[in-house]
């Protein structure tokens, strides 16, 4: 039994090896899924790097906005100390306090920030270092000032130290913040070039879809072109089938018509010489009496002129020829007889009606139960299916083929006979008769159907009609008829007819 797993892997590789329009069409819906993955991948990919540019533009306006607050704060640190050294009021050193404690923890965050980023990283590390020596310079004046050393608070902030410092410390913000505009500009040149390359690539896939859209369009019309064409040459093929079909059912319809004709007037006018041999047989039986009376008359007055040779001829090989003569022709009038009710029965209009084929084939072996009784046998006949077909066919069809198996059962056992049947899926119903009988050799199995042929041991009457009267009904009925049969075993006659017998007007029945 084949894998059905295995049988769909080869129905698969049939279809992909096998040009279609199914093939055809697949590989193109394959290469659009192709495009319209590569064109999805892209856009994918454009949305990552998106993506990636906001965090590289978030991070890096961080950063500058970190370094402006530590420039600030340096600004608000200095500012404090010189308005607190100028004018000795405390809100300015308020704010100079305020700036120097804030310093610190905004430069730890923009050392976190640029931890990952070494270069940046060492611009941080040497802002922190010129934050550290501006602060101490701060301080240096502000001790002064609270030292009551204002003159050399002053002469601090004169010397320029301050003012170096924090030119060195905004040379580093600002080299931060260059270096962070550079990275958004290379970011965004990046993020421009993969929106550019994710446009061209969904244009690209947009036009490749249209071209396979049009392609599939242009394969399935010249489909349904060539589809159309097809129709139409089938349909003028078949009308021109339709009218050879008509034509020479026509012509056999005339020549089985003469034949029947023909077998009807032949039978017919061999019985006129056959009735006029038949009447002479007769007048030779009766004339054979007179000669032996005659000769009995004789051979009581004059035995001496009785000749021996003429009383054999007389009293033996007459008689005997005439007995010869009268089966003969008893023969040829039951096979005459026969030929005129097969051309009868191909003449016979057939009637449709609604059959309980249980009841009938059961009154059929009603008719023969004293035979099969006598053979120690019994006929057994199941729930058989209704159809609607003719009546004195099928009786005819069940009649033969029942008296065939009780004329041929074993008498070495008890007789079987059984008639079963089934409706079948196609609308046609299966019957089948049985038997245990003497069975027919494979050899057989056909030439038991045909006019005058039997088969096996000729030990029971019969001429070789009954089956080829079985076959011709089972056929006008439009049906089939076959056996299965093995010598010694029994028969099975297998019938298949149709639930309900269509017959076409114009038919010949």
């Amino acid at each position: 039994m084949t894998d059905p797993r295995t049988a769909r892997l080869r129905a698969a590789w049939r279809f992909l090896v096998t040009p279609s329009l199914g093939r055809s069409v697949l590989a193109l819906l394959t290469v659009a899924l192709v495009v319209l993955t590569a064109a999805q991948i892209s856009t994918v990919v454009m949305s990552r790097r998106a993506a990636e540019f906001h965090q590289i533009v978030d991070h890096s306006e961080e950063i500058r906005l970190r370094a402006r607050d530590v420039l600030n704060l340096l600004i608000d640190a200095e500012t404090g100390q010189r308005g607190y050294i100028l004018t000795g009021r405390a809100d300015h050193l308020a704010v100079h306090h305020q700036a120097v404690e804030e310093i610190p923890q905004a430069l730890d965050v923009l050392t976190a920030l640029t931890r990952d980023e070494p270069a940046q990283a060492q611009r941080v590390a040497d802002l922190r270092r010129f934050t550290t020596d501006r602060l101490e310079v701060l301080r240096q004046g502000v001790a002064h000032y609270e030292a009551g050393r204002p003159g050399v608070a002053v002469e601090i902030v004169r010397t320029g130290r301050g003012a170096e410092l924090m030119e060195a410390m905004r040379l580093q913000i600002a080299a931060i913040d260059a270096a962070e505009a550079r990275h958004l500009i290379e970011g965004r040149r990046e993020t421009e070039a993969a929106a550019r390359n994710t446009v061209r690539a969904n244009f690209a896939a947009a036009v490749g879809i249209l071209l396979l859209g049009g392609a599939s369009l242009f394969l399935i019309r010249r489909y349904v072109v060539d589809m159309q064409r097809s129709r139409e040459i089938v349909a003028r093929m078949n009308e021109g089938l339709e009218a050879k079909v008509r034509e020479r059912t026509a012509a056999l319809t005339t020549a089985n018509e003469e034949i029947q004709r023909f077998a009807y007037i032949v039978s017919h006018d061999l019985r006129a010489p056959l009735v006029n041999v038949m009447g002479y047989t007769a007048e030779l039986e009766g004339a054979g009496a007179v000669v032996d009376r005659q000769l009995a008359a004789i051979e009581a007055a004059a035995p001496q002129l009785v000749d021996a040779e003429a009383v054999t001829v007389v009293r033996e090989e007459m008689p005997e020829a005439i007995g010869f003569i009268r089966a003969s022709t008893a023969k040829m009038d039951r096979l005459i007889k026969a030929i005129l009710n097969l051309s009868r029965q191909g003449r016979r209009h057939l009637v449709v009606e609604s059959l309980d084929v249980t009841a009938m084939v059961r009154q059929i072996a009603d008719s023969v139960a004293h035979q099969v009784n006598a053979a120690d046998g019994r006929i057994d006949v199941a729930e058989l299916p209704e159809i609607e077909s003719d009546r004195i066919a099928l009786e005819q069809v069940f009649g033969n083929l029942i008296d065939n198996a009780v004329k041929y059962l074993d008498p070495a056992r008890p007789g079987r006979i059984a008639v079963t049947g089934e409706d079948l899926p196609d609308g046609r119903v299966a019957f089948a008769v049985s038997d245990n009988g003497r069975g027919v050799s494979p050899s057989d199995h056909e030439r038991i159907f045909e006019l005058f042929r039997r088969a096996g041991r000729q030990d029971r009457q019969g001429e070789g009609l009954g089956l080829a009267f079985v076959r011709n009904n089972v056929r006008r009925l439009g049906g089939t008829i076959s056996i299965e049969s093995e010598l010694g075993k029994g028969s099975t006659f297998h019938l298949e007819l149709p639930k309900r017998l269509i017959i076409e007007e114009g038919d010949s029945p």
